[in-house]
């Protein structure tokens, strides 16, 4: 590609001749490179055995039109970094990759919250979700790739091994066991059901269990139940039997087994499949020889990434196909700085060096198989499946989103460029009864709902219940400044906003946008149809057209129908959340003086919430680490 200086992203002569003198100073040594366009946005990050040959390539070589080509007239600049090794070069490229999201790199999301099944140490441990930094304090099991995951884990161990699931505050204060207990989920340790020895049996049963101890357990179980036998206590034998009965219905062996059959406990299978320009990294997780779950992974910029990276191979090196790209990309930017398992099953063979920088980050040796057998082989066809159907999915969705899109912007007649970008707000108001009021904004752009991007606004000062007044406040407070900005090219305002409501509402907001000086052609009521069924609601317009009725097989009103129930739901439970906060207390609790966040935070997490709180005595107060004996009597005083 010619660059030309009427094109703001091209380089102009004299930026290209500093950047090839660059190029000829580089050092044959192992680094990471990174490319730069004018405007000082990174556009590829790389790594090299050695630096002059590598980056030399890319200058050398007429690239015509490709990708490659296309990236490369945009490069205005470079940086370095000269490394010891190729291990290094890995680690640093990936972190540059996480850290910069270069244009023309593969990039997954920075995701690695997991959550745990954790049991909470103590004289009777409970279960618990967990989902943070791990301690040496407690018992955890996981990681589990979703929440159902390890709720469903919970579940099973109530039924085998009746272990509680109730906070300390709530265990402390029982004065005759839950409905747990009364349907066989609990063992009832909170009014002395059982003993602290047997409690503490079925705890190590448990995390026997999920340790992939199957066998062991069931053994143990076995030898408990004849020692309560032989000692004539058959009730106790006969619970432990039931127990047997529950484990061996519920129990589906699931170890992965190698060709020795040595069982491998722990192990995440990875499949990668790509179609329609997108991806998808399907990871399948073994832990304790128990099968956990999947989870997809979709990444960025997989064309321009498998282009370019194809054409950064070593030379001489055979050209890695995309799928393997994809996934040593995830490998790389997956596992690096998180903890790997010892066995990885693979879709796709990776280069044995990923593995080996694996295993020293680690300090495990880290095994991969491509082609696996027999169990190994099932886990794998079932994770390739399970990429298959979610990358279809995405696919369904995206054609269907964008499809909707299209259809409201032809409806609607918007002149717009570019789909990807257009933007919708939407408002809605809730409260109860004038109490609690609040609106949602809520944003859809690129064809999905930007969740990221929802804001909830307090509504003070006006008549309870109403939603006019309620609705020119929060317009005034989103819009106010948005528009001094688009005046000035320093920001942008969407380009249609929705309000959930009919005349009365479009009006309020036609005197808002009048006031600010914003186009009235933005602003489309949603007004509810004849009997207020769903699919015939009429959009209404502030700029004087007239009202328009889609359809109720519509795509164009499917979108509307979507972004206004999103807003309503998000103002409902922010609206509640607010009530709640209100009639137990809470804001009397932050009103006392001396009682700040901290404090506020070690008072509601001890006694399990503002109610808690309330029903503490002084001394019980004082005990919490913070809280003098006056502050204590004055918490007490406010909240009685």
């Amino acid at each position: 590609m010619e660059p030309t200086t009427d094109t703001p992203d091209v380089p102009d002569d004299a930026a290209r001749a500093r950047l090839l003198d660059d190029v000829a100073a580089l050092p044959g040594l192992p680094g990471v490179y990174r490319y730069f366009d004018a405007q000082g946005n990174v556009l590829y990050v790389g790594k090299a055995r050695d630096l002059k040959k590598r980056v030399s390539s890319y200058f050398q070589k007429n690239h015509g039109g490709t990708r490659i080509g296309h990236m490369v007239g945009k490069i205005a600049r470079m940086e370095t970094t000269v490394v010891r090794s190729e291990a290094e070069a890995l680690l640093l490229e990936n972190n540059l990759i996480k850290t910069l999201a270069p244009r023309y790199n593969i990039l997954f999301r920075d995701d690695k919250s997991y959550p745990y099944l954790k049991i909470v140490s103590g004289t009777f441990p409970r279960m618990a979700y967990y989902r943070g930094a791990v301690d040496q304090k407690h018992r955890y099991f996981g990681p589990y790739p979703s929440a159902w995951a390890v709720k469903e884990s919970i579940q099973l161990l109530q039924k085998v091994f009746r272990l509680r699931t109730c906070e300390d505050t709530v265990f402390a204060n029982r004065t005759r066991p839950c409905l747990l207990y009364q349907i066989k989920r609990c063992s009832g340790p909170c009014v002395k059901m059982i003993d602290a020895a047997d409690y503490a049996r079925d705890v190590a049963n448990a995390e026997r269990f999920l340790l992939g101890g199957e066998q062991e357990t069931l053994d143990a179980l076995q030898a408990q139940m004849m020692a309560h036998a032989d000692a004539l206590q058959f009730e106790k034998a006969a619970e432990i039997r039931d127990q047997i009965g529950a484990l061996s219905r519920v129990l589906h062996r699931q170890a992965v087994e190698d060709n020795t059959g040595v069982t491998t406990k722990d192990a995440d299978v990875l499949a990668v499949r790509l179609e329609g320009g997108k991806a998808c990294v399907n990871l399948a997780m073994v832990r304790g020889g128990r099968h956990l779950g999947d989870r997809p992974y979709f990444p960025a910029h997989v064309e321009d990434g498998t282009v370019v990276g194809a054409g950064d191979e070593e030379e001489g090196a055979t050209q890695s196909p995309p799928e393997v790209q994809v996934l040593e990309a995830f490998i790389a930017q997956h596992y690096l700085d998180a903890p790997v398992p010892p066995l990885l099953i693979l879709s796709h063979p990776v280069d044995k060096a990923l593995l080996e920088v694996l295993s020293a980050q680690c300090g495990v040796r880290v095994t991969a198989q491509h082609q696996p057998r027999e169990a190994r082989r099932a886990w794998l066809d079932m994770c390739i499946q399970g990429a298959r159907l979610k990358l279809a999915q995405l696919l369904a969705e995206e054609g269907s989103q964008q499809a909707r899109t299209r259809a409201l912007v032809d409806a609607l007649d918007l002149a717009v460029e570019n789909l990807d970008t257009f933007r919708i707000e939407c408002f809605d108001i809730s409260h109860t009864a004038g109490e609690a009021t609040q609106a949602s904004c809520v944003v859809f752009e690129n064809h999905r709902m930007q969740n990221a991007q929802y804001r909830r606004y307090n509504i003070e000062g006006i008549t309870g219940g109403d939603d006019y007044a309620a609705m020119r406040q929060v317009l005034t407070r989103r819009y106010a400044k948005l528009a001094e900005g688009a005046a000035s090219g320093a920001a942008r305002l969407p380009d249609l906003v929705l309000v959930d409501g009919g005349r009365g509402q479009v009006a309020m907001a036609r005197e808002v946008f009048e006031e600010l000086g914003i186009d009235l052609g933005l602003i489309v009521g949603v007004e509810k149809g004849e009997g207020r069924k769903v699919g015939l609601e009429e959009l209404v317009f502030a700029d004087g057209r007239p009202k328009v009725y889609l359809g109720r097989d519509s795509a164009a009103l499917m979108l509307v129908a979507q972004i206004r129930d999103e807003a309503h739901r998000f103002a409902i439970t922010g609206m509640r959340a607010r009530r709640a906060s209100v009639r137990t207390g809470g804001s009397r609790l932050e009103e006392i003086p001396g009682v700040g966040p901290r404090k506020r935070a070690r008072l509601l997490q001890r006694f399990g919430g503002v109610r808690g709180v309330g029903q503490a005595s002084v001394d019980d107060l004082a005990s919490v680490d913070g809280i003098s004996r006056e502050l204590a009597e004055e918490i007490y005083r406010a909240l009685h």
